[in-house]
């Protein structure tokens, strides 16, 4: 168990959804209570149809930290690949100013290859594109020191993903928050191999805040990753409608465990 209050974030996908109906699910989430509002980094839709309706995720939170005033926003999550990584950092500190501190810089090496092969990225492999993250991280921490003006704050680096040789140790050298997926075993395998690579890098792991993509009700799956460490729950959404049920009932049970 943590002391960290339990937090529930929501991926509202943003594909198959005419754009009204993504402001109508932004102003939603968040007046329901939601911690932190997730989009993705992809061209194209990831189910249904391959070229339905979709939206680029960054001028999208830039939007939505216009739109908002209280929840935190962010990517689940950038692809590295995308963005020189001094570009990312500027774009990342606009965000924050925008939003006045609650932009998170969710962050992952990328994986989706017909966004490479359509928009003239080289795909690589799943090593090289890790490699290239690690080298951009340091240069993304870089320049937000040199940015005139800085961040409001130190942007929280969100890092998805559960490889146990390179990502994991990027995540305890960089992240605030490591995102995850799997049930309560697999998380407590990865966080057991986090927290050895957080001994080698003379990293706090308590500093590090666990988080897992969940799916139906929180009763089924929340009481076990809660006691694996996870605190952020994040919920998904998807279009043309954007239903925000389940998403009612992971905050509520929110409501309950902070008491």
């Amino acid at each position: 168990m943590t002391s960290r209050p339990v937090r529930i974030g929501v991926q509202l996908q943003p594909q198959h959804a005419q754009y009204r109906s993504i402001r109508r699910a932004v102003t939603e989430a968040e007046e329901l209570g939601t911690d932190i509002l997730f989009n993705w980094d992809h061209f194209y839709p990831l189910s249904g149809d391959p070229d339905g309706l979709h939206f680029e995720c960054w001028t999208m939170l830039a939007a939505w930290a216009e739109q908002t005033s209280r929840v935190e926003i962010g990517a689940l999550v950038t692809c590295n690949s995308y963005r020189n990584p001094d570009l990312l950092a500027d774009m990342a500190r606009t965000v924050d100013r925008i939003g006045d501190g609650r932009l998170i810089l969710g962050i992952g090496s990328g994986w989706f290859e017909r966004d490479y092969q359509e928009y003239g990225y080289d795909f690589g492999t799943a090593g090289s594109r890790l490699d290239d993250l690690a080298a951009a991280l340091p240069r993304i921490e870089a320049r937000f020191g040199k940015l005139n003006p800085p961040p409001t704050r130190k942007i929280p680096v969100l890092i998805g993903g559960g490889g146990e040789k390179k990502t994991l140790r990027l995540v305890a050298k960089h992240a605030d928050i490591w995102h995850s997926f799997g049930d309560a075993a697999t998380i407590e395998r990865k966080h057991g191999i986090l927290r050895r690579h957080c001994a080698e890098v003379g990293r706090d792991p308590a500093e590090i805040e666990v988080s897992a993509a969940v799916f139906g009700k929180p009763a089924d799956a929340g009481p076990a990753l809660l006691a694996q460490g996870v605190t952020l729950f994040t919920v998904e959404a998807n279009g043309p409608d954007y239903d925000l049920a389940e998403l009612r009932e992971w905050l509520a049970w929110r409501d309950e465990i902070n008491g």
